[in-house]
Order: C-alpha cells, then structure tokens, then sequence
C-alpha cells in the first residue's frame, strides 16, 4: 500500500504564540473493556506470545494483559521508576542551529505538564514495547493520551476501536501521524516485561506457599484426646479448644490427654530462597545489577559497581530519548504552534560535584576563586579570606 501524501499542516510564527486546536482524538473512539481478573501462569504467558506472534493476525492484547498484571509487583514497580527517574529528572535544554540555548522554549517545555508525561512513555516503549501517544488540546492546553497497547497492532501499523475485532485504521497513513500521533519504540520488540513476567509468577507461586505453610504451621495444632462417643465430653473439649486463645489454661479429665502437634520441619528457606532468586532476576533484567538488596552479601564497593551500572543504563535511555525528541517529538510541536522551527533537544551534563571541590581545594593556593562561582557551585557563601589561618590552602 502507498502511503498518502500529508496534506500540509498550518503552522504558527514566534510572535503568533499560539497552537492549533484539536479536541477531538482516535482514542475517545476506543470502545472501554472490563479488565478479568485471573489466576496467571507460564501456560498464559505462552498463548499471549503464539497470539502475539500470530503471522495472520498479530494481537498483542493478552500480553499487555499479563504486563498490566505482573507490574502490581512491588519491586518490578520499584525497578522501572528508579530507571525512568533519572532519565525523566535529567535538565535538558533546547538549542538553535547555532548552539545557542532558546531559554523562552526551554522554559515552555519545562512549565508544561504533558511534556514530562511524554518523556515517560517514551521509555515505557522500552518495557512495554511499542507505544502510540496521542495529542489532543483543551482549555488548560496540550494533553497526552496513551493509546492502549491492546489496540495497537505495530506490526501492520493498524488501530483497532475494539480489541477483539480484526479491522481498524491504519494510523500510519493518517494525516494526525507525526503530527498528533506520535509513535515511539521497536516494533518488533515486545518489552522487557516479556522475560520479567516468569520470575514475577514464581515469585507469587513461592509467597503463596509459604503464606500457606504459616498458616497451618505457624502456631502448633493442638490435640485434645477424649472419649467421642461421650456427647457430654465432646462438646466440653470443643469449647475449651475454642476457647483457648483466651485463656491459656483449662481443666481437663483424666481419662483425657491435651499435647502440641509437631509443625514443619522447614521454615520456608526453600521458598525465600526462590522469592530472591526472582527478585534478583528482575534487578538485573532492569537495572543491570543488585542494587541495596542483598544486605548479607552486600558491601560499598560493590554497590558503587552497580550503581555506576544503572547510570550507563540510563543514559542510553537518554540518548534514546534525546533521539526520539530531535526526530519525532520537536518536529511535532513545531507544527502544532507550540514552539518555533530548527530547535534541538539536548540534555545538560551533570557535574561531578564532589570530584569538582576537590580540584577546586587543589589549585586555591595558586589563583583565585570567584567566591560568586563558589555559591553557585556549592551553595557556599564566601564574605572574604581569614587573616589567619593553619590550612596551607587558604594563606
């Protein structure tokens, strides 16, 4: 199939200042479906990805299915934030052809609401894979709707109003394609949550038998041995069994013998020791290692390593995302009215501070230090230099 020419797109001036309205959007076309509610396993995971891999009719819609299931998980949740905060907290700065920064845009990026959110589905398509945003505008300005991945099939680039049905639109070849949709991440890849989704049902198989083993063996059964076919004793033994989480004492005949049945041998290392292995398994899957995690194993070296690990994860996320900007992203507000034409998104370089102070101590005896480039770096403020003083740095 050709795609069809896009038919040119109004576009706004500096002194303009404003942005093309569109209040009405594909995904207020979506049909809304109840989300079940069932039991997961490795069977379900295995028919998500034949229905995704389908080469008829790819569907993606039990898998993100199971995605919204398993990121319930609370250390899976923890992992994906810690990983897009320091891509979503990064400065950025918005530049001409020349190199210089343009504050005014800057500043209108930074302001707005939707621009953070989009910068957070951009590395979504990493977890979830492929992710479709639409832009639609109302009173308070531009807002971002993420179009169900359900509905989405990246393959064909087609965008079905219902999950079960079979047609749809091919948004591709919409005049709103990169313009007010916007497309992000591969679509051949199915997220990383795809190989996250084993560890997190056997680490819900593990606590749930462990939660099992503390509730039959966490307090001892008690056993009260009496005549049964005596109703009178029978009953009598009944209510002191029930009665006994009151009161720890009874009466009992002689004819009867009262004693604490032998729990478990095991104290659930078995299931503790699968629950982190599963957790580890995600750790690394995201973060690239363990990081303040295993507190038996762990020491600072070690947590360094892997820090210094999650950061050159993330900033391939940013490189990621600064391309995404430059190519889909800038173009788009460009041709909304939002900002003006020729911008490039780029992120500011984070110093060092610490290593900074200390080169900063190391050449004070031999120049000067502007005491306003102090204040700023370090947040000191410098009135002067003491007459006297035993620090060789400072004479």
């Amino acid at each position: 199939m050709s795609k069809k020419k896009k038919p040119a797109i109004k576009t706004t001036t500096n002194a303009q200042q404003s942005t093309i309205k569109r209040k009405d959007g594909y995904a207020a076309k979506i049909a809304p479906k109840s989300i079940s509610i069932a039991r997961q396993d490795i069977a379900t995971r295995q028919a998500a990805l034949r229905q995704a891999g389908s080469a008829d009719n790819p569907k993606r819609v039990k898998l993100q299915y199971l995605y919204n299931d398993i990121i319930q998980d609370a250390l899976l949740t923890s992992q994906i934030e810690n990983r897009k905060l320091i891509t979503q907290s990064a400065p950025f700065v918005l530049k001409t052809d020349s190199g210089e920064i343009d504050q005014a845009s800057t500043d209108i990026l930074k302001s707005a609401s939707f621009f953070n959110e989009l910068r957070g589905h951009m590395i979504d398509s990493k977890f979830y894979g492929p992710t479709v945003v639409e832009l639609i505008t109302d009173d308070s300005g531009i807002k971002v709707i993420l179009i169900p991945r359900t509905n989405i099939i990246p393959e064909k680039g087609i965008l079905l109003y219902d999950e079960t049905s079979d047609k749809g639109d091919d948004y591709r070849n919409t005049k709103e394609y990169g313009t007010w949709l916007l497309e992000f991440g591969n679509i051949k890849d199915y997220g990383l949550l795809n190989k996250a989704i084993p560890h997190v049902l056997f680490k819900r198989f593990a606590q749930s038998c462990w939660s099992e083993l503390c509730e039959i063996y966490g307090i001892p059964p008690r056993v009260l041995k009496t005549n049964t076919q005596d109703a009178a004793m029978l009953t009598r033994a009944e209510s002191m069994m029930r009665d006994m989480g009151a009161a720890a004492w009874f009466v009992i005949d002689e004819t009867e013998e009262f004693d604490f049945a032998k729990g478990a041998d095991t104290n659930g290392d078995v299931y503790n020791n699968l629950i982190r292995l599963c957790n580890n398994e995600m750790s690394l899957l995201f973060s690239g290692a363990v990081i303040g995690q295993d507190t038996k194993n762990g020491n600072e070296s070690k947590e360094k390593v892997s820090v210094s690990m999650l950061t050159a994860i993330a900033e391939a996320d940013k490189r990621t995302e600064a391309t995404y900007m430059n190519e889909r992203v800038l173009p788009a507000l460009f041709r909304i009215g939002l900002i003006p034409d020729g911008l490039h998104y780029e992120h500011e370089p984070q110093e060092d501070t610490g290593e900074l102070y200390t080169r900063t101590i190391g050449f004070l005896p031999y120049m000067d230090v502007d005491p306003e480039w102090i204040k700023q770096k370090f947040g000191i403020e410098v009135t002067g230099l003491k007459q006297k003083t035993t620090n060789p740095n400072f004479q």
